[in-house]
């Protein structure tokens, strides 16, 4: 039985290792990240999520698919994968000092085509950065292209008073879920 991670991310990929679960292939999904005009945090990771999935399946018949999608939410609002020191410089500002969700989709489809998903929602909260904090930070370059702009598994640990939940799926993958997933659709996990 073949697994296909439908993910372009690095940190999955070492996420689903650290577990000793090896893809056999990486096969990233190119599709639009945009979110839909009023669409909500956890309906929009779990459509990305099965958009990934769905897209990679095509091209893997036969095979299992997981898919995943990582969304930091400030109320409901979806922060985005900072591309700027602006866009990043915002996003920590708006997170100091208070709560945040990280929502964590994942998508698997197994050889017979059926889709199963789960959500993983969790809590982090910063503690209130002054405006050195956010500068060096924002100097380590940790935060391009990450959800919200910042990264648990990097200097930003530092910075997190809190968490309630999953760190995996925090960091991108909630382990937990994916492996009940794949042991229900019988991959070897043990």
């Amino acid at each position: 039985m073949r697994l296909i991670l439908a993910s372009a991310s690095p940190r999955r990929l070492a996420l689903l290792e650290q577990i000793g679960i090896v893809p056999d292939a990486v096969d990233p999904a190119d599709i639009d990240e945009t979110a839909r005009p009023a669409e909500l945090p956890a309906p929009y990771a779990a459509r990305v999520a099965a958009e990934k999935a769905a897209l990679v399946a095509t091209r893997h018949p036969g095979a299992l698919v997981l898919s995943g999608d990582t969304v930091v939410a400030a109320g409901r609002r979806i922060l985005p994968k900072a591309e700027s020191e602006a866009e990043a410089r915002e996003c920590l500002t708006l997170l100091s000092g208070r709560r945040h969700r990280v929502l964590s989709a994942i998508t698997l489809i197994d050889a017979e085509g059926k889709a199963r998903h789960r959500l993983s929602t969790n809590i982090v909260i910063f503690k209130r950065l002054d405006r050195a904090e956010i500068d060096a930070y924002l100097a380590s370059g940790e935060w391009r292209g990450k959800a919200g702009g910042y990264a648990i598994q990097g200097r930003a640990a530092g910075l997190i008073r809190a968490i309630q939940g999953s760190h995996s799926a925090i960091m991108g993958l909630p382990l937990y879920e994916a492996r009940t997933l794949l042991r229900a659709a019988a991959y070897p996990c043990d």
